[in-house]
Formats: C-alpha cells, structure tokens, sequence
C-alpha cells in the first residue's frame, strides 16, 4: 500500500511539473530546469554518502571497535539478503541513525553514540532493521528523483517570478499562460504543491521502512519502543540537524507542530507505533 501510494505521489509529482513546466517556461523552460535539477541532485545523489556522513563528523568502526554494533548490523544484512554496509557511529548523545548510500553496494548505517546506550539489543536491532529497509528499498534513489523534480519545479518557479515581473516569457503562446498575476499566483503555489508531495513520500517511504524493518528483524514491537525512546530522549537532547538532512533519520531530529507537521519529512512516532503493534498481533 505505501508503495502504491509512493508511485501515486511520484506520478502526480511529475506530472505537476509537466504542467507547470508548460504553463511557465514553455517546453524549453521546463527542460532547461529539468537538467539543472537533475544534475545537482545526481552530483548529490552519487556522494551522498561522504557528504552526509561529514556533515555530521561520523566515525567508520570496523567490528573490534564495537563488536555489539557490527554483529547487529551484519544480522541484519543477512536477513535483508543485502552486503554488509559500512558502519559509522556519529559522535553526540541524542539518540538517532540513518542510511545512506547510492545502491546496496555502496551504503552505510550510522548511529549515534547516544542510541547506543538508550536502546537495548532488540530494540537496536529494530532500529537497524530499519535501516537495512531503507536500504533495500532504495529510499535514497527515491529521494533523489523526488528532489529532482521538486527541484525542477522551483527552479520554473523563479522562472516565473521574473517573469511575471517583466510581462511574461514572450513569444506566441504566452497568451494562453495567463497574465502577470496568474504566473506570480503559480510561482508561490507550484513551489509549495511540490514541497506537500515531496514530504507525504518521504512519509510514505518511513512507513514502508517500519514495515520491511519489522519483516527483517521479526521484533516489530522492539522497533514500537524503540521508537517511543527515540522521540522522548531527542526531545529532551536536540540533535542539531541540517533540515536538508532530516528525513534520513528514523525519527524526526527537527520539532514541529500544528501547520509545522504538514512540512514534516516524518509521519507522527504514534500513528508508527499502532501500525507496528498491529503487524505484531497478526504475526
């Protein structure tokens, strides 16, 4: 269902920017926008993993250096039928992790040294999972290709900020693109539209995650309490996180509510916490 649900989001996605393309740059403008987009993210996409992994000063351990954390994570591997990632422990003691990687060959598992001592072994394990989820799922890919065309819309955007500023693109179709205030109207709102699809599929994809996690570890209530233990301890000892970043950690490191949940790159911990209780009464 989710991933239903993210083929849906990714489709209309597109098909936003076809339209706002044509409506604001003309088939010129919107492919001129497309490829500026997709060669940032592509760059962004391809050393993600170094990039991520610097910004939150990571350490790569091998398995003498924390024989509890590699075994959990090579389990893991194993049971997602994935290679061993590389291991990382960032170094603060708000509790959280996250994958990255461009493909299951290339990918890393990063926990913080503060997850280290709030969770017990099963509850790591779920959170690692999770992890291994994302992995095989290929949620950095997805990622990419959502930053992409949401990048690309913006880009059409200021296109038509300027635009609307100057009296339009020109040219014979102009007139069918509606005046100066319908591009600025379409300037503020394409945007947003974008930036609403963009986080429900990042929404979506955690609760894919949870779901395969739950799959791979077979301890889908482990992963419940872990979360619970996540949301508590991150909000007692703020993680500072890039927002940029956000959404590659199990639980949202940035606090938000009201308005603020609508831009959230992660679904409420509660509403993941039911969902993971009730696959555990159907196991």
């Amino acid at each position: 269902m989710n991933t239903l649900k993210t083929t849906f989001l990714l489709t209309l996605l597109t098909l936003l920017f076809v339209f706002i393309g044509r409506m604001l740059g003309g088939n010129s403008g919107m492919i001129v926008a497309l490829i500026f987009a997709a060669i940032m993210n592509l760059s962004t996409y391809w050393f993600s993993d170094k990039i991520v992994l610097g910004m939150y000063r990571a350490q790569p351990i091998g398995e003498s250096d924390n024989p509890r954390l590699y075994n959990l994570v090579r389990r893991a591997a194993t049971n997602a039928s994935l290679p061993m990632p590389k291991v990382y422990i960032i170094p603060t003691q708000t509790p959280n992790a996250f994958a990255t990687g461009r493909n299951p060959k290339h990918a890393a598992v990063a926990v913080t040294s503060g997850i280290l001592r709030t969770l017990d072994e099963d509850e790591l394990e779920g959170v690692i999972s999770h992890e291994m989820a994302h992995i095989r799922n290929r949620d950095i890919l997805t990622g990419s290709i959502v930053a992409t065309l949401a990048g690309a819309i913006s880009m059409l955007a200021f296109m038509a900020r300027w635009a609307a500023i100057f009296g339009g693109f020109g040219g014979r179709d102009s007139e069918g693109r509606g005046g100066g205030l319908g591009l600025l109207i379409m300037a503020i709102v394409a945007p947003l539209a974008a930036l609403l699809i963009q986080m429900a599929i990042s929404r979506s994809r955690e609760y894919e995650a949870d779901q395969t996690g739950a799959k791979i570890s077979h301890k889908p209530l482990s992963l419940a309490n872990a979360l619970r233990k996540l949301q508590y301890a991150s909000r007692r000892i703020p993680l500072e996180a890039k927002p940029s970043t956000a959404h590659l950690f199990i639980v949202n490191p940035l606090s938000g509510k009201g308005m603020a949940s609508l831009f959230s790159t992660h679904p409420p911990v509660e509403e993941r916490v039911a969902r993971l209780e009730k696959i555990a009464k159907s196991v």
